[in-house]
């Protein structure tokens, strides 16, 4: 077996493992990206509409676009590369890392290690929706694969449970391509995607969006042949008697994502909510060596944030690998009134930092409070979409003589 001495290895080859890669590459670190699949970007490839790139790069790119600007800087920083290389341990003692490529198994034994394997779809299964099993039903991402990438329909007529962004995007992209689009559902009700979304994605093309509405049963035996559709109380509870039929041969599921953090379950405290790993301001995990970005911490809506999250995290890791980043006090943050999803889970006195955190319901204007002491305003708070919130130094500072900061959202 061979053996790879590396100071920093990034595992996953999507936006926040390339910026890491290229980042701690920067900071003088040797760099080593490693990426299961045969080249890199991860799902930018197959994202090939636009909206990608307004914060990073200050212009308007599609998925390839940006995933091309990546590859970019990272072959520029001088990290290296393997890809078609899947890890198949990760071990904190050491740390050690096992691999599998195209040339054997590899033994990696990094001084920090940057777990950017992004985020996995919910599946059918975990629904728990009453019926068969047929052919037809797709999660969004794979739909979206098959479209972009090979060329496929999926079918002629389809429903869309779930209006998160993938699911949106694929309603607009079906109906391009000749599929009725029937309608997409959504059991909560407020979209689960960014605005801009429902109005460039089924607005503009009278797709319909039923809120407040799922599948509560699948037809059709080797092929699907109709949900029956049903309204739902605020609880999400089936109310009697308004179920419909509607006839579909495609079920399209864009009902969330779940960070990939199974390699990291025996050894590394998960949050709750986000369930990702609980980072601090560096990006780093309780385990000091260890750093995670990008969806693989929380789920994201902008990959302009997970490359910048990307980014941060392996100049810290390279900073960490050099010796010049001990394990900090961490002054941990605690979810108060209306934040779901936090990130990070603490910060580091005197260091800057940017806080991301989701209300779980739509206001129209609120008032973040970090421990009481420090307060922003801000307008048009929805659950899709993140409010990030800049802490310099001499704030995080002030918070770190508190045991604890609690985060709240009240309504301004």
């Amino acid at each position: 077996m061979r053996v790879h001495k590396v100071d920093v290895l990034v595992v996953g080859g999507g936006a926040a493992g390339i910026a890491a890669a290229a980042a701690a590459a920067r900071e003088g670190a040797k760099a080593l990206l490693i990426e299961r699949n045969d080249r890199l970007g991860g799902v930018l490839e197959q994202c090939i509409h636009p909206g990608f790139g307004l914060h990073r790069y200050r212009e308007e790119l599609t998925g390839p676009e940006f995933a091309a600007r990546l590859r970019g800087e990272f072959e520029n920083s001088g990290a290296d590369l393997l890809t078609e290389t899947t890890l198949l341990e990760l071990s904190p003692a050491g740390p050690r890392v096992r691999a599998a490529s195209p040339t054997g198994l590899l033994e990696l034994r990094p001084r920090a290690v940057v777990w950017a394997c992004g985020a996995r779809e919910r599946p059918f299964g975990a629904l728990r929706i009453p019926g068969p099993r047929p052919a037809g039903i797709y999660t969004a991402g794979l739909a979206q694969k098959l479209v972009n990438i090979h060329g496929l329909l999926p079918g002629k007529r389809a429903v869309i449970l779930g209006s998160g962004d993938i699911g949106l995007i694929m309603a607009r992209r079906l109906h391009l391509e000749g599929v009725e689009v029937a309608a997409v559902l959504e059991i909560k009700p407020f979209p689960g995607g960014l605005m801009r979304n429902v109005v460039q994605c089924l607005e503009d093309f009278g797709i319909p969006l039923l809120l407040r509405h799922t599948v509560a049963q699948v037809h059709g035996l080797r092929r699907l042949e109709g949900v029956t559709v049903v309204e739902v109380d605020e609880e999400g509870v089936p109310l009697p008697g308004m179920e419909r039929f509607i006839p579909c041969d495609v079920l399209v599921l864009s009902v969330g994502l779940i960070p990939e953090v199974r390699a990291l379950e025996p050894f590394v405290r998960l949050d709750p909510v986000n369930r990702g790993p609980g980072v601090n301001a560096w990006l780093q995990t309780e385990v000091p060596w260890l750093f995670s970005a990008g969806n693989s911490v929380a789920v994201f809506d902008l990959v302009d944030t997970v490359a910048a999250l990307g980014a941060r995290a392996g100049a810290a890791a390279a900073r960490y690998a050099r010796g010049e980043l001990s394990p900090a006090r961490a002054v941990p943050l605690v979810r108060g009134e209306n934040v779901l999803h936090l990130v990070p889970s603490a910060l580091v006195p005197g260091e800057e930092a940017t806080v991301f955190l989701r209300v779980p319901r739509p206001f129209p204007r609120v008032k973040v409070s970090l421990g009481g002491v420090i307060s922003y305003n801000h307008l048009g708070a929805r659950p899709a979409e993140m409010i990030e919130l800049k802490v310099p130094p001499e704030a995080s500072e002030e918070l770190s003589r508190m045991p604890e900061v609690r985060v709240e959202v009240t309504p301004a």
